[in-house]
């Protein structure tokens, strides 16, 4: 394997894509009856977010909300916040059937950009790229491991994974990015 393939996630590599790992980044997985107006009123005040619809992201001041099921939230925000945040949403959500749980070190985000990004992650993720919208998240595979995705603007995507698959990801988006693999599916 080439040196830029075999790079530790927290390096940068530039192919077909620019790929960049996020760094510490704060994850937090909450639970819980998504139409509770307490609910989201701790998600508001924490990351000052809305409640994302269905398969979407919202941006707040603070942090992000991403819909990841039915009754489940991640939300993102300053690594070194974390802690206060699930604190804070425990006090706000106390007598709710809800739990916060910061899984931020059992998690990697991985940015990519560029033109062809819809092609690389095409090789990877089970998904129809095509007409996937800017703040729409996605929790698919990449290959054989569980992810999830958005696009955060036009040619810009985040995907997260368990960190204990991280290296694994990086080297599959790294070789799936090479220069020479251009596909053309999304131009």
């Amino acid at each position: 394997m080439s040196e830029a393939i075999s790079a530790m996630p927290h390096a940068a590599y530039s192919g077909l894509v620019d790929l960049a790992e996020a760094g510490l980044t704060g994850m937090i997985t909450l639970r819980g009856d998504l139409a509770s107006d307490k609910l989201a009123a701790a998600v508001l005040a924490t990351t000052g977010a809305a409640i994302p619809a269905v398969r979407r992201i919202e941006t707040g001041a603070s942090g992000k909300a991403a819909w990841m099921s039915p009754d489940e939230l991640l939300l993102i925000v300053a690594y070194d916040q974390a802690a206060d945040v699930v604190a804070a949403l425990d006090t706000a959500l106390a007598g709710e059937f809800a739990t916060a749980a910061d899984v931020s070190d059992a998690r990697m985000m991985v940015s990519i950009n560029g033109a062809l990004s819809k092609d690389v992650l095409a090789k990877l993720c089970p998904v129809d790229f095509k007409a996937f919208a800017v703040g729409e998240v996605r929790r698919t595979r990449a290959a054989q491991v569980a992810a999830a995705l958005w696009q955060d603007e036009e040619n810009s995507w985040s995907l997260v994974c368990f960190r204990s698959v991280g290296q694994y990801v990086w080297d599959l988006l790294a070789t799936v990015s090479q220069p020479g693999g251009e596909v053309g599916l999304y131009r």
